[in-house]
């Protein structure tokens, strides 16, 4: 019975010998791409507003602390994150000292997780909104490194610390070309403060949605820290046309347009034998829209066929709507075959609110890729999977060896049984 017993413990410590040596290769690393730590700033509105119970029965204040717990354990290890409050502090009626009310409640640079939600659980609804201040401090916050910097302002209400406008603010910052974003995220907001915060996101390129429950807010900060990470793509500005032979040739890359409500955008790609075209759009949804509406991208021949369609629609829960396509043209064994000229189609669904500005037209984000088709090094079949594939194969491995060893270990049994 013991000589069993030591036998099934050694084949347990085999399988996770081998699960380990095949999960975590020798001197693996993840994510070692050598590029700067891309830094985060999360800056929140602790101002006496964010008492209001209205965010799924409970407080905003607690929405925020709900949100901020869940990202800062979701935080890929590469981002540098800190946290600035604005209004925390000063619980007094002169205005000059509260627009001073900013803090750094946790520095930015590699996350203590800890540390960082132990701060966020002092934090009590006290005082004013000086946006403005919080902005200029934030950038100081942020300053220095070649890495991407974001900051998110999290926020219930404008800025009550006039003159010193927090849009004047946002522009001052992207005019001195540090490439820093400013993304907003407005908490049940009104007309005021859902202008103003549009108006600090796009000065800088950011992004502006408007939040009304708390799952919306732990997703949407989540996203944006995540974007931190990801590597440096500068968009390139482009103007699509109402048709296909005045649309405007892409080449691989990502762009940005404008569509008005219900409109149709063409453009034209060219894709050569062999190759694959890879298209994927995103309209959002940057002002109050109507409950339900969807975003359509076509490929078309030149002649008006259909190739592929991408479709998605949305519920007025989400800040965007996105969809893609793909289509490999087979190569061909012509020596002079010629590239094929492919139009793509979006149209929106989206209908504006009552007394909503149609003007200007709903962002909207493309990306054209072109690649090697199904014949070439990129599969279609792999495509996505990116380094999945090792960890499929250890699976499939450690699956084969732990069934040979079971196997075996079974036959022995049943030999020491027999032989009993």
């Amino acid at each position: 019975m013991i000589r069993r017993q030591r036998l099934a413990a050694g084949v347990c410590a085999l399988l996770a010998a081998l699960t380990a040596g095949l999960a975590f290769p020798a001197g693996a690393v993840a994510d070692e791409t050598g590029q700067a730590a891309p830094k985060v700033e999360l800056v929140l509105d602790v101002s006496g507003s964010m008492r209001t119970r209205d965010i799924d029965g409970g407080t905003r204040m607690a929405a925020a602390k709900q949100a901020f717990n869940e990202v800062l354990d979701a935080t890929p290890e590469e981002v540098q994150l800190g946290i600035r409050t604005l209004g925390a502090n000063y619980r007094g009626d002169d205005r000059k000292e509260g627009c001073k009310d900013t803090e750094r409640l946790y520095p930015v640079g590699p996350l203590n997780r800890t540390d960082a939600k132990t701060a966020v659980a002092t934090l009590a609804p006290t005082g004013w909104t000086p946006i403005g201040p919080a902005l200029l401090k934030a950038a100081d916050d942020l300053n220095g490194g070649a890495g991407t910097r974001r900051i998110v302002l999290i926020s219930d209400g404008e800025d009550t610390c006039q003159p010193l406008d927090p849009c004047v603010v946002a522009r001052e910052i992207a005019a001195k070309g540090i490439g820093l974003t400013i993304d907003t995220l407005g908490l049940v907001p009104d007309a005021k403060t859902r202008d103003q915060l549009s108006c600090i996101a796009d000065a800088t390129g950011g992004t502006y949605t408007s939040v009304q429950h708390k799952e919306e807010l732990s997703d949407r900060v989540g996203q944006l820290v995540d974007r931190a990470a990801d590597p440096v793509v500068t968009p390139v500005a482009t103007e699509g046309a109402d048709r296909c032979e005045k649309a405007p040739a892409l080449k691989s890359g990502l762009y940005t347009d404008r569509e008005e409500f219900g409109q149709e955008r063409w453009y034209k790609v060219e894709v050569g034998p062999g190759q694959e075209l890879r298209a994927a759009v995103s309209v959002a949804d940057d002002r109050t829209v109507g409950p339900h509406y969807g975003v359509l991208l076509r490929a078309v021949t030149v002649h008006g066929r259909e190739i592929v369609r991408g479709e998605a629609a949305g519920t007025g829960r989400t800040d965007a709507v996105s969809t893609g396509l793909r289509y490999p043209k087979p190569d061909s064994d012509d020596d002079d075959a010629t590239a094929e000229t492919v139009c793509l189609q979006v149209t929106n669904s989206f209908s504006a609110a009552a007394g909503v500005k149609t003007r200007p037209g709903l962002p909207l984000e493309l990306t054209v890729d072109v690649v090697d088709g199904p014949s070439g090094h990129h599969d279609v079949a792999s495509f996505g999977l990116g380094r999945g594939w090792w960890l499929l194969g250890a699976l499939v491995l450690i699956g084969f060896v732990a069934g040979l060893l079971w196997g075996w270990l079974s036959r022995w049994r049943v030999a020491v049984w027999r032989t009993n």
